[in-house]
């Protein structure tokens, strides 16, 4: 019943929000115009930052645009899944949902609802993550009612979601492939696919100031992911962490923490453990962040993790809520 409620409301080009297996998406018919604002409105996103498209067959996709055959393999490995694609914009496509380019990101979730949802309604669904602009993304439906209640009419609740980081995003129109945002699927896995084993990361590899002006998919040019307080980052070995909170804890009496390593004796009243692998880490950082945010701490510090497997992903999303 509440699916065929968001159907019709999509149907009359109003934004829906709906579960992925990454994070809760705000989501519109891709292919009209005026429903594609709603999107931008709700959440008070600058125009210039790209939207997804997420279809729920490979059927919808050709009917969109053509697949680069370089993604072939890709996809037919990690779809549905946290994997985005650029591919070359067509004109069905509103000039809104690219932010002007001429590429298009595009996706195929793996949450049955979310599948469900596009395939009962029969276009693509534009989508970005279902918060206020900026802030942490949401991985639960409370979430997104804390942000966004008033402005939208319905939250589809999938539960909180399996990945908690948002799609990875890859242009294989480059002459070598490169990620241009980190995500639920790791570089390793990408790197075992025929074609991507040189793919490079952006910030990490390589930068493109160009792109960053003038971004084609979303997180790459606006501060993203910040609760509504100072977040800072602890780096270092675990022993340097544990020093540099001590000083941290003596010099802002309301400070909360995240730990994502094992626990230490650097005690605070306002911590949250949210996990000791990269896996869990990902899918309770924003969840945390919005915990402690909730707890009217006046700052966050983060434990940072190493860069690898999920690991890129936290911290591209540290690096930007720290910023």
């Amino acid at each position: 019943e509440e699916l065929q409620q968001a159907v019709e409301l999509l149907k009359q080009n109003k934004p829906v929000a709906f579960p992925t297996e990454t994070v809760y998406g705000l989501g519109a018919n891709a292919l009209q115009e005026t429903a594609v604002k709603s999107i931008y409105t709700a959440k008070g996103r600058p125009s210039d930052n790209p939207l997804i498209v997420h279809v729920c067959s490979m059927e919808m996709l050709q009917e969109l645009c053509e697949m680069p055959t370089i993604y072939q393999k890709l996809v037919e490995k990690h779809w549905p899944g946290p994997l985005t694609i650029l591919c070359p914009k067509s004109d069905k496509i509103p000039a809104s949902v690219t932010g002007g380019q001429e590429t298009v990101a595009i996706r195929m979730p793996q949450h049955p609802v979310a599948l469900a949802l596009i395939k009962a309604c029969g276009f693509p669904l534009a989508a970005p993550s279902a918060n206020t602009s900026g802030r942490p993304s949401p991985t639960q439906a409370q979430h997104v009612f804390d942000d966004l209640q008033g402005r939208i009419e319905i939250v589809l609740d999938g539960g909180p979601c399996n990945s908690g980081v948002e799609s990875t995003v890859i242009d294989g129109l480059r002459p070598i492939p490169a990620i241009l945002r980190p995500g639920g699927l790791t570089l390793d896995q990408v790197q075992q696919i025929p074609g991507f084993e040189a793919t490079l990361v952006w910030k990490k590899d390589f930068d493109d100031k160009q792109l960053e002006q003038a971004p084609t998919t979303p997180g790459m040019k606006y501060r993203h992911y910040s609760p509504n307080c100072q977040v800072i980052l602890v780096q270092g070995s675990k022993q340097e962490q544990r020093d540099k909170i001590r000083g941290l804890i003596k010099s802002h009496p309301h400070l909360g923490i995240l730990r994502t390593g094992p626990r230490t004796d650097v005690e605070c009243e306002h911590e949250l453990h949210i996990g000791e692998t990269h896996a869990q880490v990902a899918q309770q950082l924003f969840h945390g962040l919005r915990t402690l945010e909730q707890e009217k701490v006046s700052v966050i510090v983060v434990e940072a993790v190493d860069d690898t497997k999920e690991g890129l992903a936290v911290m591209n999303r540290l690096y930007k809520a720290a910023s």
